[in-house]
């Protein structure tokens, strides 16, 4: 016996908060149609027919596939980038497939070589993920929609900045000069951009191009970055549009020194996508069709979701694009999550998104098209 205090083992992290809402699963279950589940969001539409066939014509892959990714999938990449995004040029270079976005939102302030001292700043409301980050790499995460309300103190030590938009949860569309003077404030900070624009090709009404809209900005737009990249990071997912969140499949593009750092740490961690979803990712990017037919879906979804929340007595708030109806009762987000469990419906607490979600509730268009049917028809008896 050495008589020292035994060493704590494990990263001392928040607990997992989906975690706490095991009581709601439990109450939400016992409903005699079933759980209507609008929490987590993860996909339930089928992964389209083409996507399949590539990963599976793909499977014979006995050799270690490449952390940059095939030059195939990369061109695939600018091209997509070019043709729905707004960002021509883009050079496969710069571009990086990604094991899912979560795992690159996690690590990016680590693989920055981020640490004590420095900041991350994130949105007021925010996916938490971007604190976990922060925390992996032993830096300060700071909830902030501008960088201006920013004590100088706290400003001085800013090294990376997230955006996100669309959000996540609130559906909040930053356009061109809001982006903009995002950039060019961290840009004389000297501090990285890393924008999670997963939602992008998710907007609605205004942000509709098939309705007369605009497109959501990519922080790559040459409108936004004007003539260089340097410290912008866009990443993105494929899980919501093409329905791939069982796949992992994502990547990251932007700043080339970044990126070219970014390929070198995580050739020596292992961090690759298997070849066999580098395929299907190529061939999903280019397929716009599917993504079209997949968005119809969530149009519908949520065209029947929303009028019954509203005539329960919800408020809308944001939701401009994405999967997710961001709304308020008046009532405290937890009161309003046993409620709604009380129904057989789970929603996500709007304060796990931070103290400024307290007071909202998140609900995903990821239902199955029954499910959003019993969910509308659970809230017609509701009063929120």
């Amino acid at each position: 016996m050495t008589g020292r205090e035994p060493t704590p083992f494990g990263l001392q992290l928040p607990g997992y908060p989906w975690d706490s809402m095991a009581p709601f699963q439990e109450t939400a279950s016992r409903h005699p149609d079933g759980v209507v589940d609008l929490s987590i969001g993860t996909p339930v539409d089928p992964t389209p027919a083409l996507i399949q066939a590539a990963l599976g014509a793909a499977a014979d892959a006995p050799g270690y596939p490449t952390t940059h990714g095939t030059l195939a999938l990369r061109r695939m990449i600018s091209d997509w980038f070019a043709r729905r995004r707004g960002v021509p040029g883009l050079d496969p270079q710069d571009i990086l497939p990604t094991v899912g976005s979560k795992e690159l939102v996690a690590w990016l302030p680590l693989l920055l070589g981020l640490g004590e001292g420095d900041v991350v700043v994130r949105p007021a409301i925010a996916y938490p993920t971007y604190d976990i980050g922060a925390h992996l790499a032993g830096a300060t995460p700071v909830a902030a929609d501008s960088l201006a309300e920013l004590p100088q103190d706290v400003r001085d030590r800013v090294r990376l900045v997230w955006i996100n938009s669309p959000g996540n949860p609130t559906g909040e569309v930053l356009d061109v000069e809001q982006l903009r003077s995002i950039v060019d404030d961290a840009r004389g900070l000297g501090a990285v951009v890393a924008s999670d624009e997963c939602y992008g090709e998710l907007g609605w009404d205004r942000w509709d191009p098939t309705e007369g809209g605009n497109a959501v900005p990519s922080v790559l737009d040459p409108r936004v970055s004007g003539d260089s990249h340097e410290l912008l990071l866009a990443v993105y997912s494929l899980s919501k549009q093409s329905s791939l969140a069982g796949y992992r499949a994502a990547f990251t593009a932007g700043d080339p020194a970044l990126i070219a750092s970014l390929i070198n740490s995580r050739k020596h961690a292992g961090m690759i996508v298997p070849h066999p979803v580098q395929e299907a990712m190529r061939v999903a990017l280019g397929d716009d069709a599917h993504v079209a037919e997949q968005k119809d879906r969530y149009r519908r979804r949520r065209a029947r979701l929303l009028p019954a929340l509203e005539g329960a007595g919800f408020t809308l708030h944001g939701s401009d694009a994405g999967l997710y109806l961001w709304v308020r009762s008046g009532r405290p987000t937890w009161e309003t999550i046993g409620s709604l469990a009380d129904l057989g419906i789970l929603a996500g607490p709007g304060t796990f998104y931070g103290d400024a979600g307290e007071g909202f509730v998140r609900l995903a268009l990821t239902g199955t098209d029954e499910r959003i049917d019993a969910a509308v028809s659970r809230l017609a008896g509701y009063t929120a």
